[in-house]
């Protein structure tokens, strides 16, 4: 900016030389002659006029700048970067009436009402809503049991209750893929079974070799890791390939930043990606005594240092958006699982309604608009 300023102030200055020195010499010969003096004049000034043009930019140019500032802003504070900010109100309900008192509760959330986010105006979706939302669309979810259960509470916006019975059985089939295809809207949903991110990686290496992309992308994986390889170096390692392998397919534009945090809108055209990160691991509650050992607190927070160094995610200059599983199952609490590890389905149904609500954010769409 300071190199173009002083081009001006040069250039201005080239102009006066150019425009005052010759009229002022010629002035006084050709005061007699006033139509030749002001021919001289208006020729001296389109010389100046051609002299000073490369040092402004045309109006398209400036309107182009305009509209980059627009459309690359950082958008801290934007809508996309606040629709996982919910709470929850976890309420103690009797549910027997035998006297031997059991008690559940009732797990309810919703978007903070807080300032921008209530700007945003997130909305929980109905069925019809979100058929119109994925008309059409090719979604894929991978990753662990985490992702299947975001699986279910997808599906269960979508199809029927007796639906829904009717396919649960293929659904959990233990540690295998699961296909549906939802005819009235022409959605196909995909769940590749892939508990360790190279897993992932393989999967985004198909997709590259196929060519072939799905509409929507979500995926995650790090609780096997933890419990079977259990080094966070290494799954550090396997989080920067994983990211290395989404950004050779995929088209950006612009650039991802390649050298720290974002300085501008990362702008996913196809697939929206998103990741489904991992809960808040209740360590007395696990099941295992391996699982208590080696999933300890120190791991945890060794893990999501490691996601946070790959540049994975979005808010740290990588493709991905996070559905943030961790906050919602912290919020939710103990009384939300059962073994410390997999959460009531209210906390996946919470993650799908932030993934439409992103969806529509990043689809430039809205709620009854076709």
């Amino acid at each position: 900016m300071l190199i173009m300023l002083g081009g001006i102030q040069i250039g201005v200055l080239a102009a006066c030389v150019v425009l005052f020195v010759p009229m002022g010499m010629a002035g006084y010969h050709l005061s007699r002659n006033r139509m030749l003096f002001f021919s001289g004049a208006l020729f001296i000034t389109l010389a100046v006029g051609v002299h000073l043009t490369p040092y402004f930019p045309s109006v398209s140019d400036f309107v182009s700048s305009v509209k980059s500032v627009v459309v690359y802003d950082n958008r801290e504070d934007s809508c996309i970067n606040l629709v996982n900010e919910v709470v929850w109100d976890v309420k103690p309900r009797l549910i027997s009436s035998s006297g031997d008192g059991t008690v559940d509760y009732d797990k309810i959330w919703d978007w903070s009402k807080n300032g921008k986010v209530k700007g945003c105006d997130f909305e929980k979706l109905g069925r019809g809503d979100v058929k119109d939302l994925l008309n059409g669309s090719w979604v894929v979810v991978a990753g662990d049991s985490q992702a299947r259960l975001t699986v279910q509470s997808l599906l269960s916006l979508i199809l029927d209750e007796k639906r829904m019975g009717m396919i649960k059985g293929d659904l959990y089939k233990k540690h295998s893929d699961y296909e549906i295809v939802v005819d009235e809207i022409g959605m196909k949903l995909d769940f590749v079974w892939a508990p360790y991110v190279d897993n992932l990686t393989s999967l985004m290496m198909g997709f590259k070799q196929n060519r072939t992309y799905p509409d929507v992308l979500v995926m995650g994986a790090g609780l096997w890791h933890m419990l079977h390889v259990n080094n966070a170096l290494d799954y550090d390692v396997a989080l920067e390939n994983l990211r290395s392998s989404v950004v050779s397919l995929l088209p950006f534009s612009p650039e991802l930043d390649t050298d720290g945090p974002v300085t501008g809108s990362v702008s996913v055209r196809s697939p929206h990606l998103f990741w489904l990160g991992m809960p808040i691991l209740i360590n007395g509650m696990l099941n295992t005594e391996e699982k208590r050992e080696k999933m300890n607190d120190e791991m945890c927070r060794a893990y999501d240092s490691a996601l946070h160094n790959s540049r994975l995610l979005r808010r740290y200059g990588g493709p991905l958006l996070l559905l943030d599983i961790q906050s919602l199952s912290w919020n939710c609490g103990p009384r939300c699982t059962i073994d410390g590890m997999h959460y009531d389905g209210t906390v996946y149904e919470a993650a799908v309604h932030i993934l439409l609500n992103a969806l529509l954010i990043e689809s430039h769409q809205k709620l009854g608009s076709s």
